[in-house]
């Protein structure tokens, strides 16, 4: 299947490389959880951030170029987040350390200085704790409430 990147581009950081190295992805990679829609995601991913030149080889305007790219990226659905969040330990052959990186930090800073009820309202979790639960954990936890 030619997904319209090329192999060395799809290699840069994942376990690819070593599938594509050892000739073993000439019947194509298998991908069976990831979807269509995230899989154009990350291809988009990597198109940008392989035609964007190494660290050491680029100017501070591209890296202010890309770290404006990567966060028009991430203003996705929460669904969407947590999928590519969840494509590379469930792809196995996809370890994008970078991509895995960048939406858990997206992740965090929905998160970062919420309430524990804010949080459940965020990511719409039940809370499933009683009251009295709810202040056990919270008496054994104190440094995060403070």
């Amino acid at each position: 299947m030619n997904l319209g990147i090329p192999e060395e581009a799809m290699a840069l950081e994942s376990q690819t490389k070593h599938m594509i190295e050892d000739n073993c992805a000439d019947n194509g990679i298998p991908l069976p959880n990831v979807t269509n829609k995230i899989l154009s995601k990350v291809i988009e991913y990597y198109k940008n951030h392989v035609e964007t030149p190494k660290l050491d080889e680029r100017a501070t305007t591209v890296d202010d170029e890309l770290k404006a790219w990567d966060a028009d990226f991430v203003k996705v659905d929460q669904a969407t987040l947590f999928d590519l969040i969840l494509v590379n330990p469930s792809a196995n052959y996809l370890n994008i350390k970078s991509l895995l990186d960048l939406t858990c930090q997206t992740m965090v800073d929905m998160i970062e200085g919420k309430t524990s009820e804010e949080i459940r309202k965020t990511f719409n979790i039940k809370n499933d704790f009683t009251p009295e639960e709810e202040d056990e954990v919270c008496r054994e936890n104190q440094w995060a409430f403070e």
